[in-house]
């Protein structure tokens, strides 16, 4: 199986650098433009399937994506980001001077859960079952299309790596990866491609 992996496109909150999981915050002009921009790269790969993240910068992101020829997209809560709680739209600088939760989730994030938020454990255990769904399909070629969050620590799972790895995947915008799958074993074959798909190779 080849799995592909997008990123949705730039939107608001990335602009103003805002934390942003569960909120909704659309693409820019920008964000657009760069989900054009993979839709002309993976025009020819002959996609079985197509999951997205439920947010709606990511269903953007896939309906500008797909070409006549693919299949319909199906949402799944699997491939969504993280969620940062009572932290959702802050900014950084605002955070680590009025809230000490968030200066010790800086200092051990792996186990200080934001505010009514989602804990590092359970969004692992939540991407080990995309992994495990994402397996279970009967597809040549899979297409995700998620978040930041998500597809690092994905590929840090599937590359059989712990997961405070996923920090050495940065996911750009506007750019496709690719990891092949064969029984257990997993190779990275593209990471932030910006070239045109190869899917035969």
């Amino acid at each position: 199986m080849r799995l592909w992996l997008v990123r949705h496109g730039q939107t608001e909150a990335n602009t103003r650098q805002l934390f942003c999981g569960k909120s909704e915050s659309p693409l820019t002009p920008t964000g657009i433009g760069q989900a054009c921009v993979v839709a002309n790269l993976l025009r020819n790969v002959p996609f079985d399937h197509v999951l997205m993240s439920e947010r709606e910068r990511a269903r953007h992101t896939t309906q500008l994506i797909l070409q006549p020829h693919h299949p319909q997209p199906r949402t799944s809560a699997l491939l969504n980001e993280m969620d940062f709680g009572a932290w959702e739209m802050q900014h950084h600088s605002t955070l680590i001077e009025q809230d000490k939760q968030y200066q010790a989730w800086c200092a051990d994030w792996q186990h200080v859960t934001p505010p009514e938020g989602e804990s590092f454990a359970h969004f692992t255990e939540r991407v080990a079952k995309l992994a495990l769904a994402a397996r279970s399909l009967q597809a040549d070629n899979l297409l995700l299309v998620s978040h930041q969050g998500v597809i690092s620590q994905l590929l840090a799972q599937l590359l059989n790596m712990p997961p405070a790895a996923m920090w050495h995947f940065a996911i750009e915008q506007g750019t496709w990866s690719r990891i092949d799958l064969k029984g257990d074993y997993a190779t990275l074959r593209y990471l932030n491609n910006h070239g045109n798909s190869t899917h035969n190779d």
